[in-house]
C-alpha cells in the first residue's frame, strides 16, 4: 500500500488534464481507485476537492491518496526507460496540432513500426505526444521508411475513425515530390496500373499486375528538369497501395533517385556525385472533411539530401503551382 504522497506540478506540465498527470506519475494506480478518489474527495490540488475533468497547473500542489498498486502481468516486459533525447526529438517532429490531429515531420531513415532489429521508430515515440490528452495518438497511415515528410496522426478515436474513412474513401489529398532518373514522357498523366504484393528473401515488395493487382491510381506532374537526365515530379496517390508511387515510377522506366528496390542499378546513375537516399518526400497534406481544420494545408520542407539535389540540378520549386499541380482535377 502506498502512503499519501504530494507532488508539484511542473512547468512543462502545465494545462495538462488531471487524469493524465496521475496516469503519468502513478502508472500503477488502477484507474477505478483513481476515480473513486476523485468522487470521495481524496484526491486535492492545493487542498482543494476536483472535478473529473479538472487540469494541473504549474506550481500547484497535489495529494495523492494511499492505494494498493495494479499487479504487474508477470509474462510482460518490464516498460523500457524513457530516454529523453528521444522524447525531445519526438516533440521536434511536430509540425501541426489541434484537438484531433497531430502532423509530423517523419525525417528519412526512420521506420513508422518496430520489427524484430528496430526499436527506435514512430509508434514507440507516441507515448511522448500525448501532450494535454489522456489517450496516445494513433497511427492513421504509414511512409516507407526511407520516405520522409507529413505523417498524420489521431489524436483521440473518433478523429482515428474520421481519418481512416477518409483515408479509405480517398478524400485526403497527399502530394508527394520525387527526383526521378530520366524525365517520365508524357509529362503529366494518370497511371493506372493495378498491384500485387510479393514475398521473398528481399523483403515486402510490389509488382503490376493488371489481371490480380489491386487497383492503384497515381496523377503525376513534371515540375522541372534537368535535359532528359532527371526531373523533379509532383505525385498524387489516389490510391494507398504499399509502395504504389515507388513501383509506378519504376514502371515508366524514370525511377527514383536512390530507390534500388524498384529501380536497381539504374536509380544510382554512373559518375554522378549525387547525394545518398531515397528522393521521395511527403510534401503535403490536405486535411479532410469532418475532421477539426478542415481545409487547412500542412506541409514539410524537403530533408536535406533532397535540397542538395534539388540545388544541384537547380530545379524551381516557386511555381504558381508549385504546391498543388492537381487543383484543376476533381478529389
Amino acid at each position: 500500500m502506498q502512503g499519501v504522497q504530494t507532488l508539484e506540478v511542473r512547468d512543462d506540465e502545465d494545462g495538462m488534464r488531471l487524469d493524465r498527470w496521475i496516469k503519468l506519475k502513478f502508472p500503477d494506480m488502477p484507474h477505478s481507485r483513481l476515480q473513486k478518489a476523485m468522487r470521495k474527495g481524496e484526491l486535492r490540488i492545493d487542498g482543494g476537492r476536483v472535478k473529473s475533468d479538472a487540469r494541473v497547473g504549474a506550481g500547484q500542489t497535489v495529494r495523492v491518496p494511499p492505494y494498493e498498486p495494479a499487479s504487474t502481468a508477470p509474462h510482460k516486459r518490464p516498460p523500457k526507460p524513457v530516454d529523453p533525447k528521444d522524447e525531445a526529438f519526438a516533440k521536434k517532429l511536430v509540425i501541426f496540432r489541434n484537438d484531433a490531429v497531430l502532423a509530423i515531420d517523419k525525417p528519412p531513415g526512420l521506420a513508422v513500426q518496430g520489427g524484430s532489429k528496430t526499436e527506435r521508430h514512430v509508434d514507440a515515440m507516441l507515448e511522448f505526444l500525448h501532450f494535454e490528452e489522456i489517450d496516445r495518438p494513433r497511427l492513421v497511415h504509414r511512409l516507407d521508411k526511407d520516405t520522409s515528410g507529413v505523417m498524420l496522426l489521431a489524436r483521440n478515436r473518433n478523429s482515428a475513425a474520421t481519418l481512416g474513412q477518409a483515408l479509405k474513401g480517398r478524400e485526403v489529398k497527399k502530394i508527394y515530390w520525387a527526383i526521378t532518373v530520366g524525365v517520365p514522357t508524357p509529362h503529366e498523366g494518370s497511371i493506372h496500373l493495378p498491384l500485387s504484393k510479393l514475398g521473398g528473401p528481399g523483403g515486402e515488395k510490389v509488382v503490376p499486375d493488371e489481371e490480380n493487382g489491386d487497383v492503384a491510381i497515381t496523377e503525376f506532374k513534371v515540375l522541372d528538369q534537368a535535359a532528359q537526365k532527371m526531373a523533379l515530379v509532383a505525385l498524387w496517390p489516389r490510391t494507398g497501395r504499399t509502395h504504389q508511387i515507388r513501383a509506378h515510377l519504376a514502371a515508366l522506366d524514370t525511377p527514383i533517385l536512390g530507390d534500388g528496390k524498384y529501380g536497381g542499378k539504374a536509380a544510382f546513375p554512373d559518375g554522378d556525385e549525387l547525394p545518398k537516399g531515397m528522393h521521395l518526400h511527403a510534401r503535403s497534406i490536405v486535411l479532410p472533411p469532418g475532421i477539426s481544420g478542415a481545409g487547412t494545408l500542412i506541409k514539410a520542407a524537403p530533408p536535406a539530401h533532397f535540397r542538395k539535389t534539388l540545388a544541384l540540378f537547380e530545379f524551381d520549386t516557386s511555381g504558381p503551382d508549385i504546391e498543388d499541380p492537381f487543383a484543376e482535377l476533381e478529389q
